[in-house]
């Protein structure tokens, strides 16, 4: 609820009757000040209302204080909330006065009083008891009030008033004031009249912000929706054991917050294995951000995670959202996430592990409830070992890790995926659907497909491209038939499976002849435990 400014004034009752010259005289003074307190009051009041900011509104009470009502230092802290451990602190948030002594100005929010935990001193009482505090040029100096009682001699403070911000029973923060003279009982009350106004003040603006921060959100996550809606072509296509297998997993992963490390090799659709986790999870409502780690230049990393604020560096003109914010209560994935900088990893691990994180400029803390899919076609065992890659990074992603298997792993699918991108490409076109002949399933079969399907596609529609309405031809690389390594010349299977011989052994004596589990040899080979073991079998290879 936004309170209007003139709302404290019924509030402020004036004495009705006198019956003596003298009390005629002491009712005078009293409504001069009085008249003089609530115009400065509504004056203030009337300005820090319409501001729709928490930057704006700050600033404007510490210095309407002391330029208006000749306070020597004017303060706020705001409430933030700080680590189990730590519990509740205030930290500085505006300042506003002049030193006497040497006419700085008191303006800075950093120092020994920046940030104040709840309970000692003058401040933490305050915002510990939920109460104001009046001291008196006797107690203000006092050692139990005060860390520097010669600062406040030196710069000739008398009095000190300060009060709790609170709204609905929160302590919002804290308002304080140092005064060269003594505070009186009209000013201390009028103070906390005014002090309650500033916490509603500071409340609406906060409501605005968060309006204002939604809108944006909101428009952030249309404009990446219709981005994502032209980059998503395809789906889950085929009938293939591996591919049933992949699905299984999905079902099984998606309904947790767990974690999801997604790796193989380019263009087997690991994207769409994150968009499947999503929209089969809890959090379907909400969006799934991608960031493709490898497209991001190393020095604008961390804005892009985590934002940064106008003027953090050249060219930050405005405050702007990063991924982890625009993905709160969604999914974010982290694609090619092998290619992230070793010197930000340390700090997405604390964003994994506690939620929180800043803005590039920024010393608020934000929390985010964020799922992360990772994916990767590295090895990322042989990054950590190399040094590449946080090893605690890599548990703390890895919770449920999910291989998507390549298309030369899956044959069978090969006719239906072609004829459903087919179907895609003329729908898209607005042409003719291309026939697919025996023919051409035969030759898409024997192929290896090393890009796997992201070149499938790719083959199909410049092949359509090429055919002018007429008979589809596949421009494809020689020699690569199906079931071989890509790039390896056609052969038989025996002869492939021994062209493995010396890398299997090899993978089997770095891992002291452990195939299973992290580490072990098929991780390292990037293949299936079971996989592995067969061809061992087939090989004749036994585990030492």
């Amino acid at each position: 609820m936004i309170i209007p400014p003139n709302f404290l004034t019924p509030y402020v009752h004036f004495p009705l009757k006198t019956t003596t010259d003298r009390c005629v005289s002491t009712k005078n003074r009293y409504s001069s000040l009085v008249s003089v307190d609530l115009e400065l009051l509504q004056r203030i009041s009337l300005a820090v209302s319409q501001a729709r900011t928490v930057q704006t509104v700050l600033p404007m009470i510490v210095s309407g204080l002391v330029e208006t009502a000749h306070f020597g230092l004017a303060r706020i802290w705001l409430t933030e909330a700080g680590p189990k451990s730590q519990g509740r602190w205030l930290q500085l948030a505006a300042s506003a006065g002049r030193s006497q002594v040497d006419g700085t100005e008191w303006t800075r929010l950093d120092g020994e009083f920046s940030r104040i935990a709840f309970g000692p001193r003058k401040i933490g009482h305050i915002a510990q008891q939920a109460e104001s505090l009046r001291l008196d040029e006797r107690e203000v100096a006092h050692s139990h009030w005060t860390v520097h009682p010669d600062w406040i001699v030196r710069e000739g403070f008398k009095g000190f008033a300060g009060h709790p911000l609170l709204f609905r029973g929160d302590v919002l923060g804290v308002l304080a004031i140092f005064s060269r003279e003594p505070v009186s009982t009209q000013q201390f009350q009028w103070l906390r009249l005014f002090a309650d106004q500033a916490a509603v003040a500071i409340a609406n603006a906060r409501a605005f912000e968060e309006i204002d921060q939604l809108r944006q959100k909101l428009e952030q996550e249309n404009e990446y929706l219709k981005s994502e809606v032209k980059e998503n072509f395809g789906g889950f296509v085929g009938k293939s054991p591996a591919l049933g297998k992949l699905l299984q997993q999905i079902e099984l992963v998606a309904p947790m917050d767990t974690s999801v490390l997604v790796f193989g090799e380019s263009g087997t659709g690991k994207e769409l294995v994150a968009r499947g986790i999503h929209e089969k999870s809890k959090r379907r409502q909400r969006t799934l951000v991608k960031v493709n780690c490898a497209s991001i230049p190393q020095e604008l990393f961390e804005s892009e995670f985590f934002g940064h604020v106008k003027g953090a560096f050249t060219g930050a003109m405005r405050d702007r959202a990063g991924r982890f914010q625009l993905a709160d209560g969604g999914t974010l994935l982290l694609d090619e996430i092998g290619e992230i900088p070793l010197a930000l990893q340390g700090k997405l691990l604390r964003v994994l592990q506690e939620g929180e994180f800043e803005r590039v400029g920024d010393e608020r803390t934000h929390r985010v409830d964020v799922r992360i899919i990772a994916a990767t076609n590295r090895n990322l065992v042989e990054e950590i070992a190399a040094g590449r890659f946080r090893q605690d990074l890599y548990y703390r992603l890895s919770v449920f890790p999910l291989e998507v298997p390549p298309l030369r792993a899956r044959v069978e699918d090969i006719p239906l995926l072609a004829t459903y991108f087919l179907e895609q490409i003329s729908k898209r076109d607005r042409s003719p659907l291309p026939r697919l002949t025996e023919g051409n399933v035969k030759q898409l079969m024997e192929y290896s497909w090393p890009g796997n399907i992201r070149e499938l596609q790719n083959v199909l529609e410049r092949a359509v491209i090429l055919a002018r309405g007429g008979a589809l031809q596949f421009e494809l690389e020689e020699g690569a038939a199906a079931g071989e390594k890509p790039g390896v010349a056609s052969m038989t299977k025996q002869q492939w499976l021994e062209s493995q011989r010396a890398e299997i052994v090899a993978a089997l004596e770095l891992t002291g002849g452990r195939i299973y589990g992290t580490g072990g040899a098929a991780e390292r080979l990037r293949v299936r435990p079971t996989t592995l073991a067969s061809r061992m079998d087939a090989l004749g290879i036994k585990k030492k």
